[in-house]
């Protein structure tokens, strides 16, 4: 993502306060706050960036939707190497999880930047200010999705600024309330964004009008979901590239499979001890093969690992398979000079898997401190997704000619045969698809709890438990402790 430096706001809950040392630079100092900023249109575009700027926390989403599912597991250099992790792979996480905390301190400071913009959106009017207040929007639904499908019903707060007293008499709000708040957002965001932003990296009207279905995907609205879905898929903007192994390229970056990509850049540094701070992709660094020498990849920290389930679910035939999962043993023996190549194990856990679509490479490294500076981009919706989910959606709603005809335009790309089931067994199939396609992109966990799959794929899962994460329990003491947690916690 683009360097740059953000306003610190008093945030909608006491957590916000992000740690990190990125202020606005102001000449002279002290002289501007939040009551007489937003005076110019730079004003919204540097808030904006702000609201931005909390994408850059996407490793949680990656890792948690892997992690927690039958993807993947932990790993790491031991059982006590990025602990809340691992109480999440084996599906003993509780309300003390250092990852869940950062996820909904992380949203909750997104939507709070996304506020103090939108608060202040009557302040001046100029051309161009409702793309401003558009992307806006969009950030502040993104963030919004995020928490409720983590943690069901969570405070709704839009549009202000919430003092620390404030925070005590918050309630939850329904998922129900959440989701058409999300979907209102979403509305006006594809309503006022064009298909193109000359900024790259700036969401459009397609990303929200495909944050939008997949939305009303996550809530069973089928019918909606498949129009919305629509009008992504024949509005000729986006296409399947040829290649899958260059999907996730730094190289192909802003191809025409790319909907909402979390950019990033591997020009600036960073520390262990502040993941938030960070420019570069977090999760790439950390799922590099340890202690690796030999060519293409770069050592790691062998996080994310994925299954031996997750990769022989795959044919043999499939394209996808070593594109997105790399045996690397099997990789190892197929080398000109395998004697040559080694790597260490951690004792986290070892699979002999790594994830190939978000692998540490030396082509594609940062700075000299390159471990936290990979500049590869999170890509969170992309055309083949749209596809997914449009397919799903049909297939619910009864059109399996629609939903065959989008599941295997994916499948033609991996060399693949057409399906040609129908019915139930269509929509089984699709969720196969998905989890082929999508594998270690963050999507499986919420894939499994939605269709009602998770307790026959995932080990320790609790029905009426673990479809949801427990509420960080520091959280509802800040809220004067009168959140209720989630069942089971």
């Amino acid at each position: 993502m683009k360097t740059f430096r953000i306003i610190t706001i008093a945030g909608a809950m006491s957590l916000l306060i992000i740690g990190c040392n990125k202020f606005l630079d102001l000449d002279p100092e002290f002289t501007q706050d939040a009551e007489n900023y937003f005076a110019n249109e730079e004003d919204y575009d540097r808030a904006l960036t702000g609201a931005y700027d909390l994408l850059q926390t996407s490793y949680l989403t990656l890792w948690l939707g892997e992690i927690a599912s039958d993807n993947s597991i932990a790993g790491g250099e031991s059982v006590t190497d990025t602990e809340g992790l691992h109480e999440i792979d084996e599906m003993r996480h509780d309300a003390v999880n250092t990852e869940l905390r950062s996820l909904m301190r992380y949203s909750y400071a997104g939507v709070t930047r996304a506020n103090f913009l939108l608060e202040n959106k009557d302040n001046i009017d100029f051309e161009g200010k409702n793309k401003i207040i558009g992307q806006a929007r969009f950030l502040r639904a993104y963030y919004y999705s995020e928490l409720v499908k983590f943690f069901g019903d969570v405070p709704l707060i839009l549009d202000e600024r919430i003092g620390s007293q404030a925070v005590t008499e918050l309630e939850r709000t329904t998922k129900a309330e959440v989701y058409a708040a999300i979907e209102e957002d979403l509305k006006f965001a594809a309503e006022n964004l064009d298909w193109s932003d000359p900024v790259k990296g700036r969401v459009t009207k397609g990303s929200a009008l495909s944050l939008l279905g997949k939305a009303q995907l996550y809530q069973g609205h089928f019918s909606d979901a498949a129009s919305t879905l629509e009008q992504v898929i024949t509005s000729g903007q986006y296409a399947l590239i040829d290649d899958f192994t260059q999907l996730f390229t730094v190289a192909n970056e802003g191809h025409s499979e790319t909907i909402f990509d979390v950019e990033y850049t591997g020009l600036e540094g960073g520390g262990y001890d502040c993941l938030v701070c960070l420019e570069g992709n977090a999760a790439v660094g950390f799922h590099g093969i340890r202690q690796f020498e030999g060519p293409i990849y770069s050592t790691g920290n062998s996080y994310n690992l994925p299954t031996e389930d997750l990769y022989n679910a795959f044919d043999t035939s499939d394209l996808r398979r070593d594109a997105s999962v790399l045996n690397i043993d099997a990789w190892i023996a197929k080398q000109a000079n395998p004697d040559a190549i080694s790597y260490g194990v951690g004792g986290g856990g070892h699979t002999g898997f790594y994830n190939n679509k978000y692998l540490k490479r030396a082509a594609e490294l940062g700075l000299p401190d390159n471990d936290l500076t990979t500049p590869v981009n999170y890509r969170v919706i992309r055309y083949a997704d749209v596809l997914l989910m449009a397919a799903e959606a049909y297939a619910q709603s009864g059109n399996d000619g629609k939903a065959l005809t989008y599941v295997n335009e994916v499948r033609g790309r991996a060399n693949m045969p057409d399906l040609t089931s129908s019915g139930s067994q269509l929509i089984l199939d699709i969720y196969t698809e998905r989890r082929l396609e999508l594998s270690g992109e963050g999507h499986r966990f919420f894939d499994l709890v939605r269709t009602g799959q998770a307790a026959d794929n995932i080990e320790g899962f609790v029905t009426g438990k673990h479809e949801l994460f427990p509420l960080p329990q520091v959280e509802i003491d800040l809220a004067g402790g009168n959140w209720d947690q989630n069942p089971n916690y």
